[in-house]
This record gives structure tokens, C-alpha cells and sequence, in this order.
């Protein structure tokens, strides 16, 4: 199973970081489109940041596992970017899990 694990600040529910480990197991390694679904849209979505907002996510990455702290720019236009095309990735998650939701789940952690 893939987890995808969001953590927000709950004041603003602002994305803090973000984690996706695990496997789907939803077919054969090469053939499984659930893994590579994930993996295109949570890869894509960091490669989105940096192209379009100049910011270099500090992502860590092996097999089955991703993970990035979103630092924030102090300028408002930037990260409110950065926050858009994160939001578009939990969406794009969302719409994975709701199809195939025996493979995939979703977590939002609040912190203060």
C-alpha cells in the first residue's frame, strides 16, 4: 500500500511537508499503474515547483519513498504558488485514491 502523509499547519492548513512511501501492489513492478500514477504526479508536482517558482524543493527520494519539507520564501506571491501546485498534487492523489483506494491512502496531520 502507498501512504501519502500530509502535514499542514492547522491555522491556515498550509502545506508543511509531505511524505509517500510504499508500494501500491496493484499489479506486477513495471505494470502497476497505481505506483506509477503516484509516482508521476508526486515527482511531477516537485519538478512543477521548481520550474515555475524558482524554488528548489529540499526533496529526498528512494524506491517507494518520497519525502519534502516545503520551506517557506517570505515572499507571499511565491508561496502562495508553491501552495497551489501542492494542493493540485493532493488533488491528483485524492482522485488516485478514490479510484483505488484498497492501494492508496491519504493522511493530513494538523500541527500547530
Amino acid at each position: 500500500m502507498i501512504c501519502v502523509t500530509f502535514v499542514r499547519r492547522a491555522a491556515d492548513r498550509r502545506i508543511l511537508s509531505f511524505s509517500v512511501e510504499g508500494h501500491a501492489q496493484y499489479a506486477k513492478p513495471g505494470k502497476d499503474i497505481v505506483c506509477a500514477g503516484v509516482s508521476a504526479v508526486t515527482v511531477g508536482a516537485v519538478n512543477a515547483v521548481e520550474a515555475l517558482t524558482g524554488l528548489e524543493l529540499p526533496a529526498s527520494m528512494k524506491n517507494g519513498w518520497l519525502q519534502s519539507d516545503i520551506p517557506e520564501q517570505g515572499d507571499a506571491a511565491v508561496d502562495d504558488r508553491v501552495q497551489l501546485l501542492l494542493e493540485g498534487m493532493a488533488v491528483m492523489l485524492d482522485t488516485i485514491a478514490q479510484s483505488y483506494g484498497k492501494y492508496v491512502v491519504i493522511e493530513n496531520k494538523y500541527v500547530e
